[in-house]
């Protein structure tokens, strides 16, 4: 029974000399560095361009604000994290997950993301002019008012995002990218070929901007609204 108890408080001594990484706080003094943990860290307003951020945790960050430019987070875990008015231009984060990211106003400006997850993100107003975002994920999206100008969507999931006033009208499909769901209140598809879109509804199309270049799937028809008016914000 000794020996039991002697073995027992050994175990104890070392827990709690050694605990588990899992539950090691994150250190966010650190400097950046592939694979460290920043979860739920203060990083706002900092500039960090070309930081290697491969791998790292990054779940909860705050970026608000933050310059990421050029910088490295292929395969980061940003979940959550908080990136309003950040800018990750040109920024290479392929396999990221943005899973429910706050980035209103954001740019991801030639950012490549090719199979990324922004499922859940709020992203209103971002802008992803020549993004590289094939077989990226946008399910559940906010990103109304969001600039696509010259992305490469192919593959894209659009499902159930709120597309509402996005502008898609000169994004490059090579692909089918898939929208069931998604509302499309005036986004602008004008010039696009959505021949090969999937989950496109009649009730989508009559929502949103096109003109006589757009090409829908078969099966659905031009709206007479077609052309919409110019928007102005």
């Amino acid at each position: 029974m000794a020996m039991q108890r002697s073995s027992l408080g050994l175990l104890a001594f070392v827990l709690l000399a050694f605990p588990p990484i899992a539950a090691r706080a994150a250190d966010c003094s650190s400097l950046a560095e592939p694979k460290l943990d920043w979860q739920e860290c203060t990083k706002k307003n900092l500039m960090l361009q070309g930081s290697d951020l491969e791998g790292a945790n990054l779940v909860g960050t705050d970026f608000s604000l933050t310059d990421l430019a050029g910088a490295n987070v292929k395969s980061a875990n940003l979940e959550k994290a908080t990136l309003v008015r950040a800018s990750l231009e040109g920024a290479h984060a392929e396999g990221a997950n943005f899973a429910k990211i706050e980035a209103y106003r954001s740019s991801f400006a030639n950012v490549a993301a090719e199979g990324a997850s922004f499922a859940g993100a709020e992203l209103q107003r971002a802008n992803f002019a020549g993004a590289q975002l094939s077989g990226a994920s946008f399910e559940k999206a906010e990103l109304g008012r969001a600039d696509f100008d010259k992305a490469v969507l192919t593959g894209v999931k659009f499902s159930f995002a709120n597309l509402s006033r996005a502008d898609l009208s000169k994004a490059t499909f090579e692909g089918p990218a898939t929208f069931e769901r998604a509302f499309m209140f005036l986004t602008r598809i004008e010039g696009l070929d959505l021949s090969g879109a999937a989950g496109l509804e009649q009730a989508q199309i009559d929502l949103a901007c096109g003109d006589a270049s757009t090409k829908l799937p078969a099966g659905l028809s031009v709206p007479s609204t077609w052309p919409c008016p110019a928007e102005h914000d």
